[in-house]
């Protein structure tokens, strides 16, 4: 991502609280994490090895776990502090990762509404990048869109421990996690929005299996799983039981906000590549930059990028602030996915065959793109929800 696009980003640096921290974490991932991308996309050891030495060049540089709480052994920055520094974590895939943000999520959830048994177990550890963690909601054959028609069961046993039986898919890093939050029915009829409840399943457990991993457009990192009746020790419980529609629905609106962010930086990088290609590409034309549909892409990502942006961050303030955030979300989240995909696709165009090939990330910008407006709900869902909210108001 080249310095220049510091001109055109726009972003609330202020909102960081440093300018120059935000800075910081972009050099960081630019100069550091980018170089690696390929290893760290290929997986196994190499890559294993790889994440570890970046984690610890971030510890160095003092910009590891930003937004984690100070007292667990991250900086405690505040969300409406940390959403500009998730952009440009957010450039590269494997930045939030290397720079220890990447179980924001779950540390929320866990610090929230674990129980001491998990909290004393797990947060310190998942904070130090000691353990990883995951989240299983999906099922084959199953709607994501409607988890009361969830699948997977658990019966609670006398001592207070749970036996899980069911399986996932497209579960996000499950195939190197530890833990794994398991949607599962505990009570009730599939109708019984009362009966879903959240459990926190350690991958080491006899009958947790990783049945495969499911290629994304090509790309891994969604994995398949199954439990076999799995014993899940007491204190494991997620909320309350029959309370995890609503800890789900806290953490997607987080999870979509954040992943937002991180569109918005990938869409700034393709945007930085494809200005950086017309400049100096040179033809019998001259520049490419000289050419007035060249210039159409150039303006029309980055009208998308400008509009984009406030909306992502004034979810991102909404939740940092306990409010409702349900139609922001929506929003932003519909806005950013078609955004990056727009933003990617004009920038393949401007750098031709170059843009297909494997000498640039941008195939992989694509892809991303794709996918975002089917990842965490797609594109109909979001419109639908959002659309009903606001024709409530006029009733």
């Amino acid at each position: 991502m080249s310095s220049r696009g510091t001109a055109v980003r726009g972003g609330p640096e202020g909102r960081s609280g440093s300018a120059e921290l935000r800075d910081r974490v972009a050099d960081f991932v630019r100069g550091r994490v980018m170089p690696y991308e390929p290893v760290l996309d290929a997986g196994g050891p190499a890559a294993a090895a790889t994440l570890r030495k970046l984690r610890g060049e971030a510890k160095e540089h003092g910009l590891w776990a930003l937004p984690l709480p100070a007292e667990l052994g991250g900086q405690g920055l505040a969300l409406s502090e940390y959403a500009a520094l998730a952009e440009a974590e957010g450039a590269s895939d494997h930045g939030p990762a290397a720079l220890g943000s990447a179980p924001l999520l779950d540390v929320t959830m866990l610090r929230r509404h674990g129980g001491a048994t998990v909290r004393d177990l797990y947060l310190k550890r998942l904070v130090a990048g000691e353990i990883r963690t995951c989240y299983a909601m999906t099922e084959p054959d199953v709607p994501g869109t409607d988890p009361l028609l969830t699948g997977t069961r658990a019966e609670q046993q006398a001592d207070g421990s749970w036996i899980v039986t069911g399986c996932k898919w497209f579960t996000s890093n499950a195939g190197d996690a530890d833990l794994v939050t398991v949607l599962a029915r505990t009570d009730g009829a599939p109708s019984d929005r009362e009966g879903l409840s959240l459990l926190l399943v350690p991958t080491d457990s006899a009958g947790f299996r990783v049945v495969r991993e499911l290629p994304v457009l090509g790309a891994g990192g969604q994995w398949e799983i199954e439990l076999d009746r799995v014993a899940v020790p007491a204190g494991h419980l997620i909320g309350g039981r029959g309370d995890a529609l609503a800890v789900a629905g806290e953490r997607l609106q987080l999870g979509r906000t954040l992943r937002c962010l991180r569109w918005l930086g990938q869409a700034q990088r393709a945007f930085d590549l494809m200005c950086e290609r017309a400049v100096s590409r040179t033809g019998s034309g001259g520049p490419l930059s000289r050419h007035q549909l060249v210039q159409l892409h150039v303006f029309d990502a980055l009208l998308a990028l400008r509009t984009t942006r406030p909306l992502v961050h004034e979810a991102m303030a909404l939740i940092a602030a306990g409010g409702d955030a349900h139609t922001e979300v929506g929003l932003a989240k519909v806005a950013a996915a078609r955004m990056l995909q727009q933003v990617t696709d004009a920038a393949i165009q401007v750098h031709g065959a170059a843009g297909l090939g494997p000498d640039t990330p941008l195939p992989a910008l694509f892809r991303t793109g794709r996918a975002a407006r089917i990842l965490d709900g797609p594109d109909e869902l979001h419109i639908t929800s959002v659309a009903r909210r606001v024709l409530r108001g006029y009733r």
